[in-house]
């Protein structure tokens, strides 16, 4: 009897810790996003990376793992990684971008128009629900630093407020949910 009670208890352990260890951001093809936004707008986010990148490795397992933004990216957005060295034509607003070599390695066009000529990896780009480009921010983002950048874009916080009046007045409780979507 008593082997069984801790086979019942390490089982129950372990599926919940395996549980909360699957919880990852749902990261969308860009067509995969464009197809959802028909049916449903959301501001899409956009983790450009690419394979050698250590930084982007970094934020896929920290900031990216976080349970807040994991959560959050997920509810408030259309997340999609897009490779900056993706090899075929990506089609955007009725024009074609493609991937262009140069010299060893290359770079996809809609990486450049997306990052505003800007190309440094990673690079988060926020849009808007009509695929205006928001912001790109370019470089490793912590999570706190990371919580604060989603939840001003997300919450159309940066069409009124300063961002050093945000994070300055920055909580979770205030600021972290849309208006009517707070939990």
């Amino acid at each position: 009897m008593y082997r069984i009670n801790i086979c019942i208890i390490l089982s129950f352990v372990f599926g919940l810790s395996s549980a909360s260890a699957q919880k990852k951001i749902k990261w969308l093809t860009w067509e995969e996003a464009m197809e959802k936004s028909e049916t449903e707008q959301k501001k899409v986010v956009v983790d450009i990376y690419t394979q050698w990148c250590g930084w982007c490795k970094k934020m896929d397992k920290s900031t990216f793992m976080d349970e807040f933004i994991v959560e959050y990216v997920n509810e408030n957005f259309y997340p999609v990684k897009f490779d900056a060295e993706f090899k075929e034509p990506i089609t955007f607003k009725g024009k074609e971008y493609k991937y262009i070599k140069k010299g060893r390695r290359g770079f996809h066009e809609l990486a450049v128009e997306l990052t505003k000529g800007k190309l440094s990896f990673p690079t988060i780009v926020f849009l808007d629900e009509e695929y205006q480009v928001l912001q790109p921010i370019p470089g490793f983002q912590d999570n706190e630093r990371f919580e604060l950048i989603v939840t001003y874009f997300s919450g159309d916080h940066f069409k009124f407020t300063p961002w050093r009046r945000y994070i300055r007045n920055y909580s979770r409780d205030n600021y972290a949910y849309p208006a009517g979507n707070k939990h």
